[in-house]
C-alpha cells in the first residue's frame, strides 16, 4: 500500500483484518506509525514497498504522485499489477495504463465509492476498469475493501465513473447549502433544516424510479415525454429560485447554473418535454 491518507489507512487495516501481510510506504513517514503498530511492514522507500508483493495498491492525491514515487525506480514494477484508487480524470487514468505497461507492469484503474469509515463494509464497493483477468487474478485479495464492480477494459472507465458519482455528489452537497442558508434567512437553524431537505435528497432516487422501470431508457432510445415535469415548469421554478437567492443576498453560482440548462431547452424549442430534455445542452455540440 503505498499513501496513507485516511483511505490508504484505512484500506491498509482492512487488508490485515482480512490475513493479508501489507507493506507500506507514504511520503511524510509518521504516517504509517498507527498501521505499522496494527501489524503492517513499513518499506524504506517506494522501491522496497513495490518489491514486497506483486500486488501494489495506490491511494494517492492524484496520478502525478504515482510518477513521482514510482518514476525512480521502474524497473521495480515489472511483473506487477498496480491499482490505482485515486482520484484524477479518466484520460490521465488512460496515460497511467500505458505507462505501467510500458514499464511490464498490469494495471487497474480503481475508484472507492465510500468514504474511509466505511471501506470494508458490507456497503463498500469500488469500480474498477481495465484488462479483466487482471482483476479476476486478484479479485479475492480486492474484495476485503469492497465488492469489485468491473466496467471495462477501458481503463478510463472506473475513473469516468467515479467522476460521475461524485458529480452527484458535490451538485448535491452545494444545493443542500444552498438550501440551508435560504431557510437560514428565514431564522431557521441548520440542525432543523438539514432533517426536512435530507429527507428530501433522499427521495430524489425513488421519484426518478416510480417514473420509469428502467431509469434511463427514455434518454437512451431519445424520448422526453412531457405528460409530468416539463421543461418549462422546472424552468419555472428555476427562475424562482434564482429570484430568492438574489432577494436575500445569497450567492448565485449554482441557482443560476440550473436556470441556464432549463433556458436553453426552452430557447430550442424544448419547453412543452420532459425536464430531462436538459441533457441536451450539458451534452454540448454533438
Amino acid at each position: 500500500m503505498i499513501g496513507l491518507g485516511p483511505m490508504g489507512q484505512a484500506m491498509t487495516r482492512t487488508l490485515l483484518a482480512a490475513g493479508h501481510p501489507v507493506t507500506v510506504w507514504n511520503r511524510t513517514a509518521a504516517r504509517a506509525d498507527g498501521v505499522v503498530a496494527d501489524g503492517a511492514t513499513p518499506a524504506a522507500t517506494p522501491k522496497e514497498a513495490a518489491e514486497a508483493s506483486d500486488l501494489v495498491i495506490l491511494s494517492l492525491t492524484d496520478y502525478r504522485a504515482m510518477y513521482d514515487i514510482l518514476g525512480g525506480a521502474p524497473s521495480s514494477l515489472a511483473g506487477r499489477t498496480l491499482v490505482n484508487l485515486s482520484s484524477d480524470t479518466p484520460d490521465r487514468s488512460r496515460e497511467a495504463a500505458a505507462w505501467a505497461e510500458g514499464h511490464g507492469a498490469a494495471f487497474l484503474t480503481g475508484g472507492v465509492m465510500v468514504p474511509a469509515p466505511m471501506v470494508g463494509t458490507e456497503a463498500a464497493f469500488v469500480y474498477y476498469s481495465g484488462r479483466e483477468r487482471v482483476l479476476e487474478s486478484h479479485r479475492a485479495a480486492l474484495a476485503p475493501l469492497g465488492t469489485p464492480k468491473y466496467l471495462g477494459e477501458d481503463p478510463g472507465l472506473a475513473q469516468m465513473m467515479y467522476q460521475a458519482q461524485l458529480a452527484v455528489f458535490l451538485t448535491t452537497l452545494s444545493g443542500l447549502m444552498q438550501a440551508t442558508a435560504m431557510l437560514g434567512s428565514a431564522g431557521m437553524k441548520a440542525r432543523e433544516a438539514l432533517p426536512e431537505l435530507l429527507a428530501s435528497a433522499d427521495s430524489v432516487g425513488d421519484i426518478l424510479r416510480a417514473g420509469e422501470e428502467n431509469p434511463g431508457t427514455a434518454l437512451d432510445d431519445g424520448e422526453h415525454p412531457g405528460d409530468l415535469s416539463t421543461v418549462t415548469m422546472m424552468g419555472a421554478t428555476s427562475d424562482h429560485i434564482v429570484e430568492t437567492s438574489s432577494s436575500l443576498g445569497l450567492d448565485l453560482a449554482l441557482p443560476l447554473a440550473v436556470q441556464g440548462h432549463y433556458r436553453r431547452a426552452i430557447e430550442n424549442g424544448h419547453g412543452g418535454d420532459n425536464w430531462t430534455r436538459i441533457i441536451d445542452s450539458i451534452r454540448g455540440p454533438r
